[in-house]
C-alpha cells in the first residue's frame, strides 16, 4: 500500500456524499468532530438557520426590543380589556369637579368638563391601538402587492404606478386630512383609517418595489425561472419571502407615526369626534385650561408620547434584526 503524501498525513480526507472526497485540515476535521451539530453529530444546531430564526434570536437579546414588546403588550390589554384597571364610564361626567386635581379613585384628576381623565386616557388606548394596526396592515396589505407586482413586471405596470405614486406623494398628509374628512359624517374610526391607507400605500411600494427589483436578480430565482417555475410560484414562492423584510421594518415604525397621525386629526376636529374617546380629543379639550388644570393635558399627552416612541423604538429593533449590514 502507497504512503500517504505529506498533505495527507497532515490532514483528513472527508466524503462528500456524492461519491468524492475532499480535504480537510486536522485542526479543522477535530474541531468539526467536536461541535454537536457537525458532521459526526446530528444535534439541533445541524439545522441551517435562516434570517428569520437569526433575527428572533436577536430581538430576545435586545432590552429595547423587550421593553418596548413589554409596553406595547400592555397597550393591547387595557384596550381589550380596559375594565381590568379601571370601573369608570369615560363618559360620566360631573360639572361639579370640573378641573379638579387627583382624588381617591381619580388619580389623573378631572378635566374641564367633569370628566375622570385616568378613565378616559385608558379607554382612549383602544383608539390609538385599533387606528394604528388596522391603518398599517390596510397600508402594507395593498402597498406590498401593487409595489410587488410593479416590481416584478415592470414595463408599462411599473411605470404607471409610479407616477400614480408621485401624484400621493405630493399631497400634504395633514392637508389632506382636512380636505377629505371634512366631508365625512361617519363617528366611527374607518373613515379614519381609510384616509391613511389611501395616502399611506405609496411609501410601502416604492419600498416593496425595490426590493422585489433586488431579489428577483439574485441567482435563485433565475435557477427557478429556468426550471420552469411559473410566475406566480418565483413570486410568492421564490421572491416575496426574500423581499417581505424591509416592508415589515417600515410598517412597524409607521404605526407609531399613524398612531400620531390620529391624535393631529382628532385635535384638529376632523378626526374621531365626541362623544369617540380619543387621546386626540382630550388634548385638543384639555388646551384651553392648561393653565388652571396641567393634569388634563399632561396624561393623555404622556400616553401618546410614550405609545408612539414605544412602536418607533419596535420597529428600530426589528430593523436592526432583520438587516444583516448591522450585524
Amino acid at each position: 500500500m502507497p504512503e500517504p503524501s505529506s498533505y495527507e498525513s497532515r490532514g483528513a480526507i472527508a466524503g462528500t456524499g456524492m461519491g468524492g472526497t475532499m480535504d480537510l485540515a486536522a485542526g479543522e476535521a477535530a474541531t468539526l468532530e467536536r461541535v454537536p451539530g457537525g458532521p459526526a453529530g446530528g444535534g439541533p444546531d445541524s439545522r441551517p438557520r435562516s434570517l428569520w430564526s437569526d433575527a428572533w434570536r436577536d430581538l430576545r437579546r435586545n432590552p429595547v426590543f423587550l421593553l418596548s414588546a413589554l409596553v406595547i403588550l400592555f397597550l393591547v390589554f387595557i384596550s381589550l380589556w380596559p375594565s381590568a384597571i379601571t370601573s369608570g364610564n369615560p363618559l360620566d361626567c360631573d360639572l361639579a369637579k370640573a378641573q379638579d386635581g387627583s382624588a381617591p379613585r381619580h388619580p389623573f384628576g378631572f378635566d374641564g368638563q367633569g370628566c375622570d381623565v385616568y378613565t378616559r386616557t385608558v379607554y382612549g388606548a383602544r383608539t390609538s391601538v385599533t387606528v394604528g394596526v388596522c391603518a398599517t396592515l390596510g397600508v402594507a396589505l395593498l402597498g406590498s402587492v401593487l409595489g410587488g407586482l410593479a416590481g416584478f413586471f415592470g414595463g408599462a405596470w411599473d411605470a404607471v404606478l409610479s407616477r400614480i405614486t408621485d401624484v400621493f406623494f405630493a399631497i400634504p398628509v395633514v392637508l389632506g386630512g382636512l380636505v377629505l374628512l371634512s366631508v365625512v359624517t361617519s363617528n366611527t374610526v374607518w373613515p379614519v383609517i381609510g384616509f391613511m391607507v389611501l395616502l399611506g400605500w405609496p411609501q410601502i411600494s416604492r419600498i416593496a418595489r425595490g426590493s422585489v427589483i433586488t431579489a428577483r436578480q439574485n441567482d435563485y430565482v433565475q435557477a427557478a425561472r429556468a426550471l420552469g417555475a411559473s410566475p406566480a410560484r418565483l413570486l410568492l414562492r421564490h421572491i416575496a419571502p426574500n423581499a417581505v423584510a424591509p416592508v415589515i421594518v417600515v410598517a412597524t415604525i409607521a404605526l407609531g407615526t399613524y398612531i400620531s397621525l390620529e391624535a393631529t386629526l382628532s385635535y384638529l376636529g376632523v378626526g374621531l369626534k365626541p362623544p369617540s374617546v380619543s387621546w386626540g380629543i382630550d388634548i385638543s379639550a384639555a388646551s384651553p385650561y392648561i393653565r388652571n388644570a396641567p393634569h388634563a393635558l399632561l396624561w393623555p399627552s404622556g400616553a401618546l408620547a410614550i405609545t408612539v416612541l414605544a412602536f418607533i423604538m419596535l420597529g428600530d429593533a426589528v430593523r436592526d434584526a432583520l438587516d444583516p449590514k448591522l450585524r
